[in-house]
């Protein structure tokens, strides 16, 4: 058997284990209040799945995420060219980018809970943590540019834009792709820790929170779940998206 045949065999092998050590540590602890059995937490996220709020708490959810990660995209990009583009913008940002990025997410979502209404909090947060990510990795890929296309851009007489487009762009492209598929899983486990504080209406955090206030062990656990699942599927449309449009090239 091929390796590449053999390696979905593997990781449905491994999570058949860790499947099989999860219902381990519920029979030992037979405590569903502490440890809910997989087929229990099963039965609580089929019943979360038909309810007629799941629809709208989980598009909430995604809204806020998306939006923030989009802002903080944009906004990394940018600053990562003003700063490769004048000394004096890189002097200053740079910096400002590494406090950001070794700031608890928790203060941050305390601080803005104070200044923006709480259904702000999540949007704000997630772009804060994506926008530092996205920053460095463009910035490099800007600086990384080869020298010699920049000579021939210079040689040619291109304009600002035809160099930013033709050179610049290609160039940081690819920096810009791996710094967002890093970024968007950051965003939404911080989006939804900050829902889980800032409590808005229709949100996973909001209803992972209840769950918890209520001991409702298994739909925290359904929740959990489902923050995973979406996560892989989000990180894996952005990463088929990107793969096509680099694919196709830049557009003339």
């Amino acid at each position: 058997m091929s390796l590449r045949r053999s390696k979905p065999l593997v990781r449905i092998a491994a999570a058949l284990f860790w499947l099989a050590v999860w219902t381990a540590c519920a029979c030992a602890v037979r405590q569903e209040l502490l440890i809910p059995a997989p087929w229990v937490v099963a039965r609580h996220l089929w019943s979360i799945v038909c309810s007629g709020t799941f629809a709208r708490i989980v598009g909430a959810s995604f809204l806020r995420v998306l939006g923030g990660f989009v802002c903080g995209a944009a906004a990394g990009a940018l600053l990562a060219a003003l700063c490769c583009a004048a000394e004096f913008p890189d002097a200053l940002i740079q910096p400002a980018m590494r406090v950001v990025r070794a700031t608890p997410v928790t203060s941050f979502i305390i601080l803005i809970m104070l200044w923006l209404p709480y259904t702000l909090v999540p949007v704000c947060v997630s772009a804060l943590l994506v926008a530092p990510v996205v920053f460095g990795n463009v910035r490099t890929g800007i600086r990384e540019t080869d020298p010699a296309l920049l000579e021939v851009a210079k040689v040619y007489r291109f304009s600002r834009w035809k160099r930013l487009r033709w050179v610049y762009a290609p160039s940081a492209l690819p920096y810009f792709r791996s710094g967002a598929l890093t970024a968007l899983g950051l965003a939404w486990k911080a989006g939804i820790a900050a829902e889980v504080l800032a409590q808005p209406k229709n949100a996973i955090g909001s209803s992972m929170f209840f769950s918890k206030l209520y001991l409702e062990t298994a739909d925290l656990f359904a929740w959990t779940v489902l923050v995973v699942v979406f996560s892989f599927l989000l990180e894996q449309l952005l990463q088929a998206a990107t793969k096509r449009r680099g694919e196709r090239g830049p557009v003339s």
